[in-house]
């Protein structure tokens, strides 16, 4: 129909025919446009003979009952219309059957929904699904990382004081900037489960994140914890998202900074370096007594093993000065004048070994006696240097060194004593 009222358009005459010669309005030779009023009854009666109808009588001269008085127009035939609708809706049935394909990508999953209903989950590659409205389908990015801050946006200066200041188990506030990471592990529940999934991810960092320090004291927070609370974070944050079916995997927890409020900075400065002074005392004490202390308990035992020795060495010294008395006395009861003479001499010798000696010869007939005494007193300065060099330059072997003395002592006045006896 619209093809013929086209192709009726199209004639270069306007509408004039020339066998009619100079019918038209008045009579006069119609060169111009046809009248309006005229075509427009034309097309109605083309439009209903298309459907079957007729307007006027019978025009056996298959003009379709025009009385010559408006253009002609070619007359439209049911079956050329229905070839024309047949083909349009053909074309259309493509283009509809061809919008059903998509793409999926390496790094997405295709959900593919029937009547608002989820039907299925589709891998990469060239996808097909029944056209619209009978199916729609949705790309989800799974494999791409995505970040969520807490405390704050963008930069750590451009602070979130809501979200970052929360408060210790001791009763004291901290300020705390992290990130979470997270994947997507399932795209059914990401999109079906909840309204608003990122938000959901937000909102179990602040609870998680919470939790953990309320159960935690500042200092531990502020230093020694940080990586011990974001694993612990991490644990709780994914517990949760499970519970509530968000289809999120969280892959890190990343604390940005951990501090006190910016009011309170510099007293709590100032405590930290009182701290740390204390911890630098306590550690030097720690140090001079594990320096002294092992010292002192090997001086003791050095002393007692002398100690125990020293009785040793005097026993067996004692038992040994007992067989010999005993033995000198058998001999000195065969020969006294003998043995008392031997005695006399060893006696002298162990005297003289250790005294400067001076031989005088009051026989002669010289009345002029000389001493040497610069040679003396060069001989005892020179001993003295001697017996002070033998000496072990180790303030504990002086107890050694007197008790050799004392021992010297013992046997000079176990001699004594026994040539008193005699």
């Amino acid at each position: 129909m619209i093809t013929g009222i086209l192709m009726s358009l199209n004639d270069h005459g306007w509408g004039n025919d020339p066998e009619r010669g100079n019918r038209g309005s008045g009579g006069r030779n119609n060169q111009g446009p046809p009248d309006l009023d005229e075509l427009w009854r034309d097309f109605n009666r083309r439009l209903s003979a298309a459907f079957g109808k007729k307007r006027g009588g019978p025009d056996n001269s298959g003009n379709g009952g025009n009385d010559g008085g408006g253009p002609n127009f070619p007359t439209l035939t049911p079956g050329q219309f229905g070839g024309g609708i047949g083909l349009l809706l053909g074309l259309a049935a493509v283009v509809w059957f061809a919008s059903g394909f998509y793409i999926v990508d390496a790094s997405q999953r295709g959900v593919v929904l029937t009547l608002g209903k989820f039907s299925e989950t589709t891998d990469p590659g060239l996808r097909w699904r029944l056209p619209w409205p009978i199916q729609t389908h949705e790309v989800i990015n799974v494999t791409g990382v995505r970040t969520v801050e807490i405390g704050y946006r963008g930069s750590e200066k451009n602070k979130v004081l809501k979200e970052a200041l929360m408060l210790t188990d001791d009763e004291n506030i901290v300020s705390m900037q992290f990130a979470v990471q997270y994947l997507l592990k399932d795209p059914k529940d990401y999109i079906f489960k909840n309204r608003h999934p990122d938000d959901a991810v937000t909102q179990a960092a602040e609870t998680a994140i919470r939790e953990v320090v309320g159960k935690n004291r500042m200092d531990f927070v502020l230093y020694e914890g940080r990586d011990v609370i974001a694993a612990h974070t991490q644990k709780l944050m994914q517990e949760n998202l499970d519970r509530y079916e968000t289809g999120v995997q969280i892959r890190a927890v990343t604390m940005q900074s951990t501090q006190p409020p910016e009011q309170v900075q510099a007293a709590f400065d100032d405590a930290v370096k009182a701290g740390q002074d204390r911890e630098r005392q306590k550690n030097e004490g720690e140090a001079y007594a594990n320096d002294v202390i092992p010292r002192a308990r090997g001086t003791a035992s050095r002393l007692l093993q002398e100690s125990e020795g020293y009785r040793a060495r005097m026993i067996a010294t004692a038992e040994g000065e007992a067989s010999r008395f005993s033995k000198l006395y058998a001999e000195y009861a065969k020969a006294p004048e003998v043995t008392r003479q031997r005695l006399y001499l060893e006696t002298m010798q162990q005297i003289y070994a250790n005294t400067s000696k001076v031989l005088v010869d009051t026989k002669g007939s010289g009345n002029l006696l000389y001493l040497p005494l610069d040679k003396l007193m060069q001989s005892t300065a020179t001993s003295a240097v001697t017996s002070a060099s033998e000496v072990v330059p180790d303030k504990p072997s002086a107890p050694a060194s007197a008790m050799e003395n004392r021992d010297v002592r013992t046997r000079g006045s176990l001699g004594s004593r026994e040539r008193g006896d005699r």
